[in-house]
């Protein structure tokens, strides 16, 4: 049950853009992560990607999250949390001027732990889709 509890906290902050200093209260400090996205090549640590998504909801101030799945996968250490995302680039920001258009992007979260920590975090998403509903592509 702990696994349940950690990982839902911890989605929930970094979801709504607590960024690292919130979001480490639930993992390794070591943590890596990983996503096979362009948008997301350069990013190998669970620090750099909660402040990524704390940074997308500069111009995407709207940002949310409607959560459709979420399964605690005891013999594997591991918690899969399934969402789609949801927003208007309105905001200041990204790469490009604001262009008011929106985004439904599913995606999802597969949580690995050490002991009681999130030691690793892959992300499965079509970036492409994210991108050019936005008009960022």
């Amino acid at each position: 049950m702990a696994l349940n509890k950690t990982a839902k906290e911890f989605f929930e902050a970094c979801e709504t853009g607590k960024g690292w200093d919130a979001c480490k209260a639930w993992c390794e400090d070591t943590a890596t992560f990983s996503c096979q996205s362009d948008a997301l090549a350069e990013v190998t640590s669970l620090s750099a990607y909660t402040d990524w998504m704390k940074g997308l909801l500069g111009p995407i101030p709207d940002g949310h999250y409607e959560l459709t799945a979420f399964a605690v996968d005891e013999d594997r250490d591991s918690v899969v949390a399934a969402a789609v995302f949801h927003g208007t680039h309105t905001g200041e920001g990204g790469p490009v001027p604001p262009t008011g258009k929106t985004v439904a992007a599913d995606y999802a979260y597969v949580m690995q732990f050490n002991g009681s920590r999130i030691a690793h975090m892959t992300k499965i998403w079509n970036a492409n889709h994210s991108l050019n509903a936005l008009g960022w592509a």
